[in-house]
């Protein structure tokens, strides 16, 4: 199913394989079917051991790796539902996959990922 291109391919469940760019082609790929919309999110809220921590590392700088680890734990989630959801649609890719996080309420944000499920087709 796919040629090469490992990087760009997402295995889900059961060895199933969405591929997922944030470009609108995808080369050596031809768009036959564009099947809408999909997108994933997730509302997570700070955890108090995770401030104090990141109250300390402001005191002496460097990365906040609580939260380097909630935002990854919180894509990957928003990113696996929109995957969900272009898989009902019975689309092998999504294109111009993107990313947007807001904050909520006091503590609490939410990691948004969209884009457009297509069927592609690899060039003969």
């Amino acid at each position: 199913m796919h040629s090469g291109s490992s990087n760009l391919w997402s295995e889900v469940h059961y060895g199933l394989l969405m591929l997922l760019v944030n470009t609108e082609t995808i080369p050596g790929y031809t768009v036959v079917e564009a099947k809408g919309l999909v997108s994933g999110n997730t509302i997570r809220a700070k955890h108090l051991g995770r401030d104090i921590g990141a109250g300390l590392k402001n005191l002496v700088g460097g990365e906040l790796t609580g939260y380097t680890e909630l935002l990854n734990e919180s894509r990957n989630e928003a990113t696996q539902r929109m995957i969900n959801t272009a898989m009902s649609l019975q689309a092998n890719a999504i294109v111009n996959v993107r990313f947007t996080t807001s904050a909520i309420a006091g503590g609490a944000a939410e990691l948004y990922a969209y884009g457009t499920a297509v069927v592609v087709q690899p060039n003969q």
